[in-house]
């Protein structure tokens, strides 16, 4: 596999914060792997999440570096699809289904709105809505959370990307819709070769299907590697603390290879 981006002393400090969210991060992004950012709440995670996807709120500083293989940053909607932690925000409540999800589409991949409706029905039958047609008429508050982060997903791979970050997208379900959610995810970017950003406090939830695994605290990372290598042989004893926290964590995976 190769990396599509090297971050290298990445700073990230928001206005009227003299402590920053970000304290100089080294971490490669791999194509085609599923990576999962770990951490309590205010660890950072969210904010990388956001620094990756140009997405970061007009007042924050940013310093170091990251370099695409590209060149350049991926395109926010295009060449990176973005799940939020809350679908009931990140949807428009006087918008329908339909027309929200083939709004990337049209916007991105040039369709016109008939091809682009007919594409999100299409998302919408792929990640596994209920009823998809009459979900097309239907608005966020007629859904149940779970349908909702579905359709957020459904809208954030409409336009094809190469990227999807989901960032705390499963924190606000019941642990069954976690789980089947996380299913979906994984299955999606397997399908399609994407790469994956998961961004979780849950070590436990990441650890069944992440490639790698990346320990924030306090802005800074705390370690990384392989995800069977750093759940059978933590070096730090906060990541120690947090495999011990989850008493119901699996086996951990078997240790495998780095890719070449």
């Amino acid at each position: 596999m190769s990396t599509l981006c090297e971050i290298r002393d990445l700073t990230v400090t928001y206005r009227g914060q003299r402590i920053p969210a970000l304290n100089r991060i080294d971490l490669d992004i791999v194509a085609g792997e599923r990576l999962a950012i770990i951490g309590e709440s205010g660890s950072g995670k969210s904010t990388l999440a956001r620094a990756v996807a140009g997405l970061l709120p007009l007042g924050a500083k940013l310093a170091g570096e990251m370099r695409w293989s590209s060149g350049q940053p991926p395109l926010p909607g295009r060449d990176l699809g973005f799940v939020f932690q809350d679908p009931s925000s990140s949807l428009n409540p006087v918008l329908d289904i339909g027309e929200q999800v083939a709004e990337g589409a049209r916007r991105h991949l040039g369709l016109s709105w008939k091809t682009a409706y007919v594409r999100a029905l299409k998302m919408l039958e792929r990640v596994r809505i209920a009823e998809p047609q009459k979900a097309m008429r239907a608005f966020p508050h007629q859904l149940s959370g779970g349908q909702r982060q579905r359709v957020a997903i459904a809208a954030a791979l409409a336009a094809k990307p190469g990227i999807l970050i989901a960032d705390e997208a499963t924190s606000a379900l019941d642990m069954v819709v976690q789980a089947e959610i996380v299913s979906l995810l994984d299955e999606l970017v397997r399908e399609a070769g994407m790469t994956l950003i998961f961004i979780t406090h849950d070590i436990a939830l990441a650890s069944g299907f992440a490639d790698r695994v990346a320990i924030f605290k306090d802005g800074n990372l705390v370690e990384s590697g392989l995800t069977g290598n750093v759940l059978a042989s933590p070096s730090e004893a906060y990541t120690r603390t947090l495999i011990a926290s989850h008493r119901d964590l699996a086996t951990p995976p078997l240790i495998r290879e780095a890719a070449p």
